[in-house]
């Protein structure tokens, strides 16, 4: 076995540091504290650039809200088409915040800014799809809180994200838009500054959620600053907060690095980049797998929570794994539930293990029937931007509700590939790049027995 590279030893005399192991030891472990903390705090810079790409959209906290049905000119991680959105912004500074869902089939997460789960809303939330006012509560308040009526949502953050999707009940997207414009959203305290948040549809245009453009460079240190200073510290971080201080990013300090920290913390957002790339799409986990004789891959959530918890620790790898392909988290994501559960799977490699190639055809044979109580899913992620893959076919996805809803036979054959191979399924087909890596994340909402117990399972990626 190859002996690891774990780089030059230092050199110390009467037990001193010489000057130059002082100066490359600092160095060094300023680089291992940079990439630590990159990787905890990337789902915080991802969340801080949801709001940013909201902000550049025209959606801004307490004052505006936007629903979408997405499409692949909206660049954000692993988003998908098969409800549409709602995204309501929160800025708790005002004080406690109500959203009033109404009955129907709605389902929604709300998170904190360092996309920290803080409840369920809708279906899979305590209101159970019968409607509900959900009140949300600032850091430490200390106000009175109605103890009826009210489903309880305290926050570590002031800045709240709250996502609500409505199901397209048999493949009405129009209903389904109409039906997120009955949430309301509203302050507790009926003086508090406030006008009805203005809605617009954020369909047509396009958008930048993620946080591509600063995850490799200078710019993530400088964006986690902005939020460490805007936001309170939460308790849970404070040992992380010390080794960022450490690093000069701490709350009440400006950021200032000087030339040595500076290139040390750019390099570390490039190499962190790389490597949480190389852990979300080269896993080397052996429970990675979801069936022996598959490629297939869990996508990130092992354990069936919002926080990534086993039994005796917190599960970071699968945490790291996720929130550099995905946003957003909560127990209800994975839950073993026909009526709210879902469940997703990672597919990045085809039969022979190699990685699917934009440049190359293949066919993908489902066995029918899919095993959800809701509906299914399979959509096409561009691997660079983790981002459904955009060409001028205009559409990442086939879907139980929409292209593949008359199915019949005992399986279905998808297609992906630059060409068609087969003309006249071309409801079937997502175009693919050449040049471009790709995978895909099939999932399942409302899963039943068969999806977990391995009494169902799709076949492999082949190349066609």
């Amino acid at each position: 076995m190859a002996q690891p590279d774990l780089g030059t030893e230092y050199e110390f005399k009467g037990g001193y540091p010489t000057a130059d192991t002082t100066r490359r030891a600092f160095d060094d472990l300023d680089m291992v504290r940079a990439l630590q903390m990159y990787r905890v705090f990337y789902p915080t810079v991802s969340c801080a650039a949801m709001f940013k790409g909201n902000a550049d959209a025209g959606v801004l906290p307490n004052q505006s809200w936007g629903s979408m049905s997405t499409l692949p000119r909206h660049v954000g991680f692993t988003l998908n088409s098969d409800t549409p959105y709602g995204g309501f912004l929160l800025d708790l500074h005002i004080g406690p915040i109500v959203v009033e869902l109404p009955p129907g089939l709605l389902l929604g997460v709300s998170l904190d800014i360092n996309q920290r789960w803080i409840a369920d809303v809708g279906i899979p939330g305590p209101d159970a799809g019968k409607g509900g006012k959900h009140l949300f509560l600032p850091p430490d308040h200390a106000g009175s809180i109605p103890r009826e009526g009210y489903y309880l949502c305290p926050s570590s953050s002031y800045r709240v994200l709250l996502g609500v999707r409505a199901i397209p009940e048999q493949g009405n997207v129009q209903a389904a838009m109409d039906r997120l414009k009955d949430v309301r959203v509203y302050p507790l305290d009926p003086n508090a500054a406030w006008s009805p948040l203005k809605w617009m549809d954020m369909t047509p245009s396009p958008q930048d959620t993620t946080p591509l453009r600063w995850e490799d460079n200078l710019e993530f240190w400088r964006a986690l600053h902005d939020v460490i200073e805007s936001e309170p510290p939460f308790v849970g971080y404070r040992e992380y907060y010390g080794e960022l201080a450490s690093l000069g990013i701490a709350k009440g300090k400006p950021f200032q690095p000087d030339e040595r920290l500076n290139a040390i913390l750019s390099k570390a957002a490039k190499m962190g980049c790389q490597q949480m790339r190389v852990q979300s799409f080269a896993d080397r986990r052996p429970d990675r797998i979801v069936w022996p004789d598959r490629q297939w891959e869990w996508a990130g959530l092992r354990f069936e929570n919002g926080s990534f918890d086993t039994k005796d620790y917190t599960d970071t790898y699968a945490r790291e794994k996720w929130f550099f392909q995905a946003i957003a988290t909560s127990p209800a994501m994975f839950r073993r539930d026909a009526n709210a559960g879902s469940l997703y799977w990672l597919g990045l490699r085809d039969a022979s293990g190699g990685y699917l190639d934009g440049g190359s055809n293949y066919r993908l044979r489902i066995p029918l029937p899919v095993p959800a109580h809701l509906f299914w899913s399979v959509t096409v992620y561009d691997a660079e931007t983790r981002s459904q893959i955009d060409t001028d076919q205009g559409n990442a996805a086939l879907r139980s509700l929409f292209e593949l809803k008359h199915q019949s036979g005992a399986f279905l054959e998808l297609q992906f590939g630059p060409s068609l191979a087969d003309s006249e399924r071309s409801d079937r087909w997502i175009k693919t790049i050449p040049g471009k890596g790709w995978f895909v994340y099939f999932r399942i909402y409302g899963p039943t027995t068969p999806a977990f117990d391995g009494g169902w399972k799709p076949g492999d990626f082949e190349r066609s």
